[in-house]
């Protein structure tokens, strides 16, 4: 399958479904160019409301070691808080003020890279969140980030 095919428009939020292959059924931003060479990235909001964001280790997210690259595990991260964090940003654009992460175990070609986590506090222009990324169901990253809203482009 190519980046593009199976995936369909959904409107103004620049999220568009997947409808095809491992992932249809979520979602992938089309708008964001360097999370789709990183990546891409893909998005869902489980029943319970969990916001998952995941995407499939492949050789060029390794490091010389043959681990997944930890500038990997961290803009997964950057992206994961945004999705964590999208309905408390409440349609407004943000940017990321501190990201830390706890490297736990390395994760390795062919696993499924999946974040989830929680908005630990949201309040004017500032959300707190945290949580946790797995590789096929194993911690290999605890992280927690601050957003600082912003107004849309100058």
């Amino acid at each position: 399958m190519s980046e593009n095919e199976g995936v369909g428009e959904t409107g103004a939020t620049g999220l568009v479904d997947v409808t095809e292959g491992e992932f249809a059924g979520w979602q992938v931003w089309q708008s964001d160019a360097f999370e789709q060479r990183a990546g891409p990235f893909y998005e869902k909001v489980d029943a319970d409301g969990t916001a998952r964001i995941a995407f499939r280790a492949e050789p060029r997210h390794m490091n010389g070691a043959g681990f997944m690259h930890g500038g990997c595990l961290m803009t997964f991260a950057d992206a994961a808080i945004f999705t964590i964090a999208r309905k408390a940003m409440d349609g407004s654009h943000g940017v990321t003020l501190t990201l830390t992460g706890d490297f736990l175990d390395p994760a390795r070609v062919g696993q499924l890279i999946e974040a989830t986590g929680e908005v630990v506090r949201a309040g004017g222009k500032t959300i707190f969140v945290a949580g946790i990324v797995k590789a096929d169901g194993a911690p290999v990253l605890r992280f927690d980030g601050i957003i600082r809203k912003v107004r849309g482009s100058r």
